[in-house]
């Protein structure tokens, strides 16, 4: 089963939307960032029940979901040219032009045109693109657009709670689905993305809510009709499992969005270690105390790590207050950081043998 999830879910990454590598930012200069994001909500029309959340929030957030069309046109192997075209959804960020999207929406792209809400139409530009967090923005040159609200770090979000799914599956604009937020930190591992990635895709919102090729990009909401989420990816029934969609966490596209925004790429930080998950069955057979971390396979020489102290076989339980389960806990939580920070780790030196440790680590960047 597991090799047919991977290939469904490289088929929907990949081919629901046209594959397309970051272009560099232009235009003129960004306004500020808190004058131009939504503060609030939009107020809901009477007309609308107040029994009726899922319309409520459907009220609220459809205008500020758009439809991203993309073309692209690419050489074929025999000295031809190929062209494309894809669908994709996006989410107005700011009310100055800037649109959230799927980073594998838009790399790449041609030519990006913008369908809003209210029938018109704009030409996009990539301002750019982090396939590390799959976190895009395009800007088109209009003022005053109905930005969405992002749920900020903190926001509580919880398995069981009311999502809403607003994108266009397969060309269908502003099409509303919902279900339940299903689980939270789940992770894509690089082999099940088919390839088109050297990392996992980490610190999911996992949700039942129907999504379909054309829904990446689009937003998650819940039932206040803030953005918690950005859909990315779902494993459809032919893989053998049903209603299994993954986006990433709003905090995560706030973070990307403002640093594309205002560079153009994305600064991330740097520990400087090879790592693997500990299981419970290999903490039992080296009789660890603990069942859940990561183990550091290798130190990077000169890296952040090795100039904390960190060494081979230390286990990694805790970063400041997060908990680390796995890997993806550790890439989830280092996200939250820039360069420059520093972070408490807590270490069970040598595999567990020696005594617990909290070691602070002054992050670096990691190389381009």
């Amino acid at each position: 089963m597991k090799g047919k999830a991977a290939l469904y879910l490289a088929l929907v990454l990949t081919f629901g939307l046209v594959a397309l590598v970051g272009c560099s930012s232009g235009g003129t200069e960004p306004g500020p960032r808190d004058q131009n994001v939504a503060q609030t909500v939009p107020e809901v029309s009477e007309d609308v029940p107040e029994d009726e959340p899922v319309a409520r929030v459907a009220a609220q957030v459809g205008p500020s979901v758009v439809q991203v069309n993309v073309r692209a046109v690419q050489s074929t192997p025999f000295g031809g040219v190929q062209e494309g075209s894809g669908v994709g959804s996006g989410v107005i960020y700011r009310n100055d032009g800037y649109i959230v999207t799927n980073s594998h929406v838009v790399q790449s792209a041609n030519e990006v045109n913008i369908a809003f809400a209210d029938g018109s139409e704009e030409r996009g530009q990539v301002v750019g693109t982090d396939p590390s967090s799959e976190i895009a923005v395009v800007r088109v040159k209009r003022q005053d657009l109905p930005a969405a609200k992002f749920a900020e770090a903190g926001t509580d979000v919880v398995p069981g709670q009311l999502a809403v799914a607003i994108g266009s599956p397969s060309g269908f604009q502003s099409t509303v689905t919902s279900g339940v937020i299903s689980g939270l930190n789940r992770e894509i591992p690089a082999e099940i993305t088919g390839g088109r990635r050297d990392e996992a895709l980490v610190d999911l919102i996992q949700t039942d809510a129907p999504i379909s090729p054309g829904n990446s990009g689009g937003a998650l909401l819940n039932r206040d009709g803030e953005v918690v989420g950005i859909n990315v990816a779902y494993l459809p029934p032919e893989s053998g499992v049903e209603s299994i969609g993954f986006a990433v966490p709003s905090s995560t596209a706030i973070s990307v969005a403002d640093q594309l925004i205002e560079s153009g790429q994305v600064s991330r930080p740097f520990l400087g270690i090879s790592n693997r998950d500990l299981t419970p069955e290999i903490a039992d057979q080296f009789s660890l105390p603990v069942q859940q971390g990561v183990i550091v396979v290798e130190v990077e020489p000169g890296s952040p790590a090795d100039r904390a102290g960190i060494r081979r076989e230390d286990v990694i339980t805790t970063l400041d207050s997060t908990e680390v389960e796995g890997s993806g806990d550790l890439l989830g939580a280092l996200r939250d950081y820039r360069p420059g920070d520093t972070v408490t780790l807590t270490v069970l030196r040598g595999g567990g043998a020696g005594d617990e440790e909290r070691i602070e680590v002054e992050l670096g960047e990691r190389p381009q």
